[in-house]
């Protein structure tokens, strides 16, 4: 690791400031934790997880009040029309007067004992639900951070790479206007003076086509985030100091194996099936309460004259109550749910495949960056030694134009490809943190 400090000095001493996006009253320096912030806050992308996550949380406070007591009342108003009485072949017929209003009160309370332990499943169930929503949005807060810091990091590329074209186009223009110089001496070619003015033409509009990205990314960066739509984000140019190793692939390994959201979300998965064969079995097993009631009715139609008197009378008791067809019609639930459970267990362990292949890729690709850029470094170095010689030759007319652009073109793509390596290494490194959850 000491060779990677060594190359972290390095880079913040060579790593171009940020100041090269157009000046503006809403133009500041931003760090990836304030984007991040912002978008937990104001994205339009997190809010329907949010509310879901509510949405569990209400379905948890309601499957509790399954324990609780059920309680009915009722209150009836009638009128009751007069009766008849006949033998039982219908003859004798003889009017029955009746007294003509009815009334009817009565409340029930059942108080669940016992149920299979269907309630405390559904409960349970819930709670899993609830623990699930809140991983599926720690999921999409770690893509969307990561998304984030696509468009963030490139904004610092192309930032670092525009500094770089104008400074080359700057450098351009210089040795455009000594080969004029040269011209009216009579010791240059026009048809010099014109290919190098294509050379510059051509830094032009890369300068305009890396302005125009740079327009691109920060809308996309800005909108994403919630940010107000004339921000104009300047990436803070200490990052890089934070994007370096600090421990093994074993360690990145066993935080990924606790913390990425894709493992959380898949164990989540297999809790849910397994709570939901619980549930299955419970429809096997009798239910027992508790129950009380009173009621009070009038007239008393019963007897014969009908009495009108109210009847109130009170009950309490146990009820038990088995659904003996659930002996036969729940074997093909519990069989699905089986297969439910077993899909589960795999997918997490396809899940768990997938993210410790995706941490050896990225740490390994993560370490690798760190040597390209010691290599193009050493190719910045070389390139800008050889136009510095091939313009002394070609000063003194010792050299063409051709090597003169073939050393221009050179010493451009030497120091583009510096400041990929550059991003590279903090890519790799938010790439290693939302692998393993810790984004």
């Amino acid at each position: 690791m000491n060779n990677h400090r060594l190359l972290a000095g390095l880079l913040l001493a060579i790593l171009p400031g940020a100041g090269v996006c157009p000046a503006a009253d809403n133009a500041r320096v931003f760090s990836l934790d304030e984007i991040f912030a912002s978008a937990e806050a104001a994205s339009a992308q997190l809010k329907p997880l949010f509310t879901a996550e509510s949405e569990a949380r209400e379905a948890l406070a309601e499957a509790r009040t399954g324990r609780l007591p059920d309680i009915s009342a009722s209150l009836s108003a009638s009128y009751i029309g007069d009766g008849f009485i006949t033998k039982r072949n219908f003859t004798g017929y003889e009017k029955a007067p009746i007294p003509h209003l009815g009334n009817g009160v009565s409340v029930q309370v059942s108080q669940p004992v016992y149920t299979g332990g269907a309630i405390t499943a559904a409960i349970d169930m819930a709670e899993l639900k609830s623990t699930a929503a809140r991983f599926a949005t720690d999921f999409r807060r770690d893509n969307l951070r990561f998304e984030l810091t696509g468009y963030y990091l490139d904004i610092y590329k192309y930032t670092n790479m525009l500094a770089v074209v104008e400074a080359n186009t700057a450098q351009a223009r210089r040795v455009l206007e000594e080969m004029h110089a040269r011209f009216e001496q009579g010791v240059s070619l026009n048809n010099d003076i014109t290919r190098y003015e294509l050379l510059v033409s051509d830094l032009e509009l890369r300068e305009l086509r890396l302005r125009n990205t740079l327009d691109i990314l920060n809308r996309n960066l800005v909108v994403t985030a919630g940010l107000p739509e004339d921000t104009r984000v300047i990436p803070d140019t200490t990052i890089l100091a934070r994007a370096l190793p600090v421990d093994g692939e074993a360690a990145w390994q066993a935080e990924a194996a606790d913390n990425a959201p894709a493992l959380k979300l898949a164990r989540s998965g297999v809790d849910i099936s397994r709570k939901a064969e619980s549930l299955v079995r419970a429809e096997r097993l009798p239910k027992i309460g508790l129950q009380a009631g009173w009621n009070l009715d009038g007239p008393i139609l019963v007897e014969v004259p009908p009495l009108n008197r109210n009847l109130s009378y009170w009950f309490v008791g146990v009820g038990i109550s088995y659904n003996i067809s659930s002996l036969y019609k729940s074997n093909k639930s519990l069989s699905r749910s089986q297969a439910a459970t077993r899909r589960s267990v795999e997918e997490l362990e396809a899940t768990r495949e997938n993210v410790e292949l995706a941490v050896r890729a990225d740490y390994i690709r993560y370490l690798e960056a760190f040597e390209e850029l010691r290599t193009r470094t050493k190719g910045v170095e070389l390139a800008d030694r050889n136009y510095n010689i091939t313009a002394t030759r070609y000063s003194a007319d010792m050299a063409l134009l051709t090597d003169m652009l073939d050393a221009a073109n050179s010493k451009l793509d030497a120091e583009q490809q510096l400041v990929n390596a550059r991003i590279n290494i903090i890519y790799y490194y938010y790439k290693l943190l939302f692998t393993s959850g810790t984004i």
